[in-house]
C-alpha cells in the first residue's frame, strides 16, 4: 500500500469515528463541515477497501454492522491515544496560540463571559477569542458538534451524554421594570398574583421555558432575540422582562431600569460549563474552564 493511499485511509476512518458518534450522515457533515455527498463518498471508499459495510443505512440515520463496531472499538482508541498524546507534547511545551470558539448564551455576555474572556486573553495574548452568542440549546449544539471547545448555558437545556458538565454557579432571576412603572418601587413581587405581560425570548431558550410552568404561565407581550431589544423595549413601553440578578445596574440606568425582587416562583438556574466528553482537552480550554470557574460570583440568595 502506498503512502497516499493510507493517508487517506487514516482521514476515512476519522471521519467514520464522526459519523458513529452521531449516528447520522448529515450530522456528522454538518459537525465537519462537509457536504453529505463528500462524506458519503469517503465512507464509501472506506467500506470498498476494506470489502465490507460499516454502518447500516435507515430512515433515522446509520446502525453500525459488526464490521463497524469492531473498527470502532480498536480505531477510536487508537486516535484517542494519538491525539492525547500530540496534545501532552504541545502542553508541556507551551503551544497554546491559536483560536478558540466559546460558545455563551447571551446573557452571560453581559456579566460573566467579558471578564473570563479578558483573563484569558491576559494570560495567551497570542491566543484569539471567538465569543458565540446562542440560546441554551444552541451552545449545547455547538460544543457537541465540535464548531466550540467549550460552552456556558443553563444546565435545565443540557441533556447530553456527549458532554462534560463542571457546574459554576447558581443564577437567580429578577423582574425588570421601568423606573416609573407601578411595580419599581415595590420590595418584591408574586408573579402568579400580579402576572404581568412580559417581553420574552423565544419558545426554545432556558429562560423562556422557566416562565411556563404549572405553578406560573407567563403572559407574553413581545417575544425578542436579544437582551438588547428586550432592554430597549421594555423602557421604551414601561413594559416588563424576566432577567438575571446579576446584570449590571449601570446596564439597567441606560435604560432607565430598575431590578425588582422575584418573591414567588422561585426562579433560579445552573450555569454550567460544557466540553465535550471523550475528548482530551487542549491547553487553551483548560485554561479557559480553569478562569471561568475562578471567576463564577459568589452569590446568595435571600430566602
Amino acid at each position: 500500500m502506498t503512502l497516499p493511499m493510507k493517508s487517506n485511509i487514516d482521514y476515512q476512518t476519522r471521519l467514520f469515528i464522526e459519523i458513529a458518534a452521531h449516528k447520522s450522515l448529515s450530522a456528522a457533515a454538518q459537525s465537519l463541515s462537509l457536504t453529505q455527498s463528500g462524506l458519503s463518498r469517503h465512507l464509501s471508499s472506506l467500506e470498498a477497501f476494506l470489502g465490507q459495510a460499516l454502518f447500516v443505512r435507515h430512515g433515522r440515520g446509520v446502525q453500525l454492522t459488526e464490521a463497524g463496531n469492531k473498527l470502532l472499538e480498536v480505531a477510536s482508541a487508537a486516535y484517542q491515544l494519538v491525539d492525547n498524546t500530540m496534545l501532552q507534547l504541545r502542553n508541556e511545551h507551551g503551544v497554546t496560540d491559536g483560536g478558540i470558539h466559546v460558545a455563551t448564551i447571551h446573557t452571560l455576555s453581559y456579566y460573566f463571559m467579558a471578564e473570563v474572556a479578558a483573563r484569558f486573553m491576559a494570560q495567551r495574548p497570542g491566543a484569539s477569542v471567538a465569543l458565540l452568542g446562542r440560546s441554551s440549546p444552541g451552545v449545547v449544539e455547538l460544543v457537541e458538534s465540535g464548531k466550540a471547545e467549550i460552552g456556558f448555558a443553563y444546565d435545565s437545556a443540557v441533556a447530553s451524554d456527549q458532554l462534560n458538565i463542571t457546574p459554576l454557579f447558581e443564577d437567580d432571576m429578577c423582574l425588570v421594570v421601568h423606573e416609573n412603572s407601578r411595580f419599581a418601587s415595590r420590595p418584591g413581587v408574586d408573579l402568579r398574583e400580579v402576572s404581568p405581560p412580559l417581553v420574552v425570548f423565544p419558545a426554545g431558550y432556558a429562560l423562556r421555558k422557566m416562565l411556563h410552568t404549572k405553578e406560573f404561565d407567563a403572559t407574553v407581550a413581545a417575544e425578542v432575540e436579544t437582551v438588547d431589544a428586550m432592554l430597549k423595549l421594555v423602557s421604551m413601553t414601561n413594559g416588563q422582562c424576566i432577567l438575571p440578578r446579576l446584570i449590571p445596574e449601570k446596564i439597567l440606568q441606560e435604560y432607565q431600569l430598575v431590578r425588582v425582587r422575584i418573591e414567588r416562583p422561585m426562579m433560579r438556574r445552573w450555569i454550567v460549563g460544557l466540553t465535550r466528553r471523550g475528548r482530551p482537552l487542549s491547553a487553551m480550554t483548560s485554561l479557559m474552564l480553569d478562569i471561568a470557574c475562578e471567576s463564577a460570583p459568589d452569590v446568595a440568595f435571600e430566602s
